[in-house]
């Protein structure tokens, strides 16, 4: 059977008993995360042997009686809380899809997780899993000097600059986090980032307090001026160290202070006994200038992936019609929920 947990002690007591999740897998992330008209549920699957888990964002789709699901940003998809044996990959799926249609629920998109196991088998069948692009990781299991061994010439010569020039400390939340909301509003908008990318004063105090994950605010500090010049936010758990937002002076790009950071976090990280640092990819999961910066410090890449899910064929290519027009193809846009392609209606 399917249980949609709502509650935040329940859902925290089964993500606890995962053996490995990350910090988007969180009940305060979630809510941090969702629209005004999401509803988070975490959604639960158990035979006895075996309990899966799937995260979602509920949602109505205007004008209608239908819901539609999607998941929050980042990376989320399914996890195998426990197995004795082989999963039940069937009754999973035909439980999940008659909670979907018991819910008029029309769609599910998710982002899936490059370092979480079985997502891709326990989805087959439902849908599509497309490949989106490539993430970074720095396998942290390496020895310290193994990994910077693999950066590239360029960046072990930023590095050794950035060391002689700057200092990096750990952030205190009270002191130090207007001057991360400063450098990252001003980095938004020196690369005119959309309005997705902007959050609130109180989204950045609460993900950094959430207590089921740990969150660290790095800041590099210029010697010569004690100066900020650089701050970024990491999330850990688990085993999993994820890179979440930065922001960098315009006047000292040369000293490459979040390249410092995030070298000074690998070191700590890895002593810390965690096993992946996930740098992320690029923008739109395009092998950009942000890829290329990430991709000096580590070739381990793993696989982005997404699920889209047409539950409810007929109403969903109605909703589509009547949004797009009757003459719409629906195979030819790329964007899914289709209906939700529009401006007019809230993105994915």
């Amino acid at each position: 059977m399917i249980e949609a947990i709502k509650d935040k002690e329940a859902w925290r007591k089964q993500i606890a008993l995962v053996a490995n999740s990350d910090f988007y897998y969180s009940y305060d992330y979630h809510c941090l995360s969702k629209n005004e008209e999401e509803q988070p549920v975490l959604l639960k699957y158990s035979d006895g042997q075996t309990s899966i888990l799937i995260p979602l964002l509920i949602r109505n789709i205007d004008n209608t009686n239908y819901k539609d699901a999607t998941s929050v940003y980042g990376y989320a998809g399914p996890l195998v809380q426990q197995t004795n044996g082989d999963i039940d990959v069937d009754n999973f799926q035909k439980e999940l899809n008659a909670f979907f249609y018991k819910h008029n629920i029309v769609s599910v998109f998710s982002r899936l997780h490059p370092y979480i196991e079985h997502q891709e088998m326990i989805l087959n069948g439902l849908g599509k899993v497309n490949t989106l692009g490539k993430v970074v990781n720095i396998d942290l299991t390496d020895t310290i000097e193994n990994q910077r061994a693999k950066f590239n010439r360029r960046l072990k010569t930023y590095l050794n600059k950035s060391r002689r020039s700057c200092t990096v400390i750990e952030g205190n939340l009270d002191e130090h986090l207007n001057d991360f909301i400063r450098l990252y509003h001003k980095n938004m908008k020196r690369v005119d980032a959309d309005d997705n990318y902007f959050f609130s004063d109180d989204y950045y105090r609460k993900i950094l307090l959430s207590n089921e994950y740990k969150s660290e605010l790095s800041l590099c500090i210029y010697n010569e001026t004690q100066e900020i010049i650089g701050a970024s936010m990491f999330m850990k758990k688990d085993n999993i160290v994820q890179y979440h937002l930065s922001g960098l002076s315009e006047d000292h790009f040369e000293l490459n202070p979040i390249k410092l950071i995030i070298d000074e976090m690998r070191i700590k990280s890895t002593n810390e006994g965690y096993k992946y640092f996930n740098l992320g990819g690029g923008l739109g999961s395009r092998e950009d200038s942000l890829f290329k910066f990430k991709s000096g410090f580590s070739k381990d890449f793993k696989e982005f992936k997404t699920w889209k899910y047409i539950v409810n064929e007929e109403p969903y290519r109605t909703i589509t019609n009547n949004v797009l027009g009757e003459d719409s193809e629906i195979s030819n846009i790329d964007f899914f929920p289709a209906y939700r392609s529009k401006k007019s209606v809230v993105k994915v």
